[in-house]
């Protein structure tokens, strides 16, 4: 009998926790849609950034970048070169001239975005077995400038070099397996993994998407508690939760709000936007959704800590801005982990953006599992829990300081 009464109790106990988070819950999301701040950033941000970033970068590789031959020599090879430049699909000879002031005058009018020159010793030095030399002038006002144009240049050279030896070992009467042999020592055959076109797009693209959850989600709840400390007397947070019990059934009532809205817009931006602009989607979605949850719950209650001492929406808006390129290159993508010093790396495993990149390109652009992904995983549920504990101890301050503020008027 007395044990059936304690579990009654532990029964209408979980009940009336249940139903005081519920109750949480529904308000935060009545709160973040009467917001339009709110609104505009978790709801059409989200909606409309990834749209808008990959459709800039549709045309994710440069084909047929423009530039200018200088050809002194004049022969047969040098237009076999030029020829075999025109051919590849990374650029375009768009003129043939004679001189390197036409050239500049070209490239300086943005004409062009190289210049190769061809010497007058090209063809002799060729014929009596000295090395040729083909000089190579690129704009550097974009890497991809220069990478199609020394690679451009790098295949027609070694595909020339290559014929010429064969020429040379057949008049040498070297034929056969033999020729094969000598002028293709080491065969190989290039393989590229994870990005076969070498796109733009497909290598930035799935940080940005990262970046846009774990961004707007700080911003959409640091504007939310500066909404309801500008509605509040007492400029406090949590004041309108206070009535309905203890510190952690407005924190994860608030959080599993925002947990609901960014779960379906996680399979937005992580499946269906890589899917309708062909970026790599190779992920699991086992794999993806044992990811993204500690994600999504690190990023929220990370966002929620730093909310409570966030005074007002402008300030929110400055730390938005100041940290988005450094979470970035935090990642490891625009700069390899290797060469980030210590000291960054540690900054880094602050935020759960930096695992987040990490993880999401293993999952999506290399197929890993959960086990290769362990490591972020870990790193992950870390964070969550180190950053619901602040959480707490952060909203347990900001409810008692509401409660004190209260005492205090009514004493008044």
């Amino acid at each position: 009998m007395k044990n059936s009464k304690e579990n009654t109790s532990t029964m209408m106990s979980i009940l009336s926790h249940s139903t005081a988070m519920f109750h949480i819950f529904v308000d935060e999301i009545k709160n973040i849609f009467k917001d339009r701040g709110v609104v505009i950033l978790v709801i059409l941000a989200v909606l409309v950034y990834p749209l808008l970033y990959c459709s800039l970068y549709l045309n994710e590789t440069l084909v047929d970048v423009p530039v200018v031959v200088v050809d002194a020599s004049h022969t047969r090879a040098s237009a076999e070169f030029t020829s075999h430049l025109d051919a590849t699909r990374d650029v375009k000879v768009a003129y043939k001239v004679c001189s390197m002031l036409e050239a500049k005058l070209l490239f300086n009018k943005g004409n062009v975005h190289g210049i190769i020159h061809i010497p007058a010793n090209f063809d002799k030095n060729i014929h009596t077995g000295e090395q040729a030399v083909v000089s190579v002038y690129s704009d550097m006002s974009s890497f991809l400038y220069y990478r199609a144009l020394i690679l451009a240049s790098n295949y027609v050279s070694l595909d020339m070099g290559k014929n010429i030896q064969v020429q040379r070992l057949a008049a040498l009467g070297v034929t056969g397996e033999q020729q094969a042999c000598i002028s293709n020592p080491i065969p190989y055959e290039s393989v590229i993994l994870y990005n076969q076109g070498m796109g733009f797009a497909s290598f930035l693209m799935p940080a940005i998407l990262i970046l846009i959850i774990h961004q707007t989600l700080f911003f959409g709840i640091g504007m939310a508690a500066g909404t309801a400390r500008e509605e509040n007397r007492f400029h406090v947070l949590v004041s309108s939760y206070t009535h309905r019990g203890r510190t952690i059934r407005v924190i994860l009532g608030k959080a599993l709000a925002f947990f609901s809205i960014y779960l379906f817009w996680s399979v937005y931006l992580l499946a269906f936007i890589p899917w309708l602009f062909n970026l790599p989607h190779s992920g699991n979605p086992l794999v993806m959704l044992q990811f993204i949850v500690p994600f999504l719950l690190a990023s929220i209650f990370f966002s929620m800590t730093v909310s409570v001492f966030v005074s007002s929406r402008e300030i929110q808006m400055v730390l938005l801005l100041f940290f988005s390129l450094i979470l970035l290159f935090l990642s490891g993508i625009s700069w390899p982990q290797s060469n980030i010093s210590h000291f960054w790396k540690a900054f880094g495993s602050i935020f759960p953006a930096t695992f987040g990149i990490q993880a999401y390109y293993k999952i999506n652009s290399m197929g890993a599992g959960i086990n290769e992904v362990k490591t972020e995983q870990i790193g992950l549920w870390l964070q969550t829990l180190l950053y619901l504990i602040t959480t707490i101890i952060a909203y347990y301050w900001q409810i008692n300081k509401q409660q004190s503020k209260i005492k205090l008027t009514q004493k008044c």
